[in-house]
């Protein structure tokens, strides 16, 4: 079966998709496994957001103007999750000393990607950032951008992961300047898709 043979699409995780959101992040539904919280709330925000759960903070955050990401579907199963969203509504980010703003566009930033256990190698990855890139677009973004590595070898992509430079680079982000950050002992780049 090709490519053209299949049927896909991604969504915002909007509250009535959170049970997708968690098949592919947390697929046991785990309170102490990751629910790709880490850049949006500090432990405060998540007692005081989600009571103490962190699951219940997440759907609180799927409940906002601008979900925290989007969900891609293959044949519809949902197979991909990118978190995004606006750059200064990522805490983590826009405070960060390491991942500098290159300029003051007000771009919507990619901090995760993950592709469910598996669906890898299956091309989800090309298809989730297109996804996440038209969800920036719908909202007026100017740009989105990335912070890959750039890597020698292959990284460990068992959990979510922050992306490769070539991962980027096949749907159509370019380098635009460097971070202070490394992640997997690799240095951290930032790669943005301008959208007007």
């Amino acid at each position: 079966m090709g490519d053209d043979d299949h049927v896909w699409e991604s969504h915002p995780v909007t509250p009535d998709r959170f049970e997708d959101f968690a098949d592919v992040i947390n697929p046991n539904r785990r309170e102490s496994h990751c629910w790709c919280l880490s850049h949006r709330l500090q432990a405060k925000d998540i007692e005081q957001l989600g009571h103490g759960s962190r699951e219940q903070a997440m759907r609180a955050l799927c409940e906002r103007e601008h979900p925290p990401g989007v969900v891609t579907y293959l044949d519809g199963v949902p197979v991909g999750w990118c978190n995004i969203g606006p750059r200064a509504q990522i805490p983590r980010l826009a405070r960060s000393k390491l991942i500098r703003p290159v300029d003051d566009v007000p771009v919507w930033s990619i901090v995760c990607v993950v592709v469910r256990g598996g669906h890898r190698r299956k091309g989800v990855t090309g298809h989730l950032l297109e996804g996440a890139v038209a969800y920036a677009a719908a909202n007026s973004a100017p740009a989105v951008e990335a912070y890959p590595v750039d890597p020698p070898g292959r990284m460990d992509t068992t959990m979510a992961f922050v992306g490769t430079r070539s991962m980027f680079e096949r749907s159509g982000f370019e380098v635009v300047g460097t971070t202070d950050a490394v992640a997997s002992g690799m240095p951290r780049i930032v790669m943005r898709r301008t959208l007007r």
